[in-house]
């Protein structure tokens, strides 16, 4: 990814960074920021003093404490913590990398937006976006952009449920529909107060 980076790039992730109230990290994504960004010190880095002040809440099974500025463990049902956490005042909640922490985000109906990075590179492995027991739902492009170096970001809001229809195949009229998707898309979603935005890089 870092050969894609350019000033436009380094602008917008400096953007959304700084509009986080505060941030939701797994484990793995907590231990590499708390081993970096405490180091970065200068007052001018706005990603810097963002990611060193504001909140953290971490995701981890097997951490017994956090010892980054502002961290806090969260313990018990990672879920439930979660929907607590939207409940408060305090502004959007970002997720940064954290992949398996995502999964259980997306199990959980819990992510409000996304935030995608297209890269022109395809490396032939790695993890899905979206796992198994993802609960389907629609979202509406809100933003795209695209820098010289040929990645695209695509922003992602939430739009409800899913919309089903059906298209008539010669004499049969074929049904689209999700017996998963149909089976949780009968109650409207809660608004909160906080939104989970999630950072991913595809």
């Amino acid at each position: 990814m870092v050969p894609y980076f350019d000033e436009k790039f380094a602008a917008i992730m400096t953007e959304w960074t700084t509009q986080a109230g505060a941030f939701l990290l797994g484990r793995k994504t907590y231990e590499m920021f708390a081993a970096s960004w405490p180091k970065a010190t200068d007052p001018a880095d706005e990603n810097a003093t963002a990611l060193n002040t504001r909140p953290k809440y971490v995701a981890s099974r097997t951490l017994d404490k956090v010892t980054w500025n502002n961290s806090r463990l969260l313990k018990g049902n990672v879920a439930e913590e979660v929907q607590k956490l939207k409940a408060q005042d305090g502004g959007e909640i970002q997720v940064h990398g954290s992949g398996d922490l995502v999964q259980t985000l997306l199990r959980h109906d819990l992510i409000d937006a996304f935030r995608i990075w297209h890269f022109p590179v395809v490396l032939g492995t790695g993890k899905r976006l979206f796992g198994e027991g993802t609960i389907p739902r629609a979202f509406r492009l809100v933003e795209t952009q695209q820098i010289a170096t040929g990645a695209v970001l695509h922003v992602y809001e939430r739009a409800g449920g899913l919309k089903y229809g059906e298209v008539e195949v010669g004499e049969e009229t074929v049904i689209f529909d999700s017996d998963t998707a149909a089976s949780d898309t009968s109650a409207p979603n809660s608004r909160l107060q906080r939104a989970v935005r999630c950072a991913a890089r595809r």
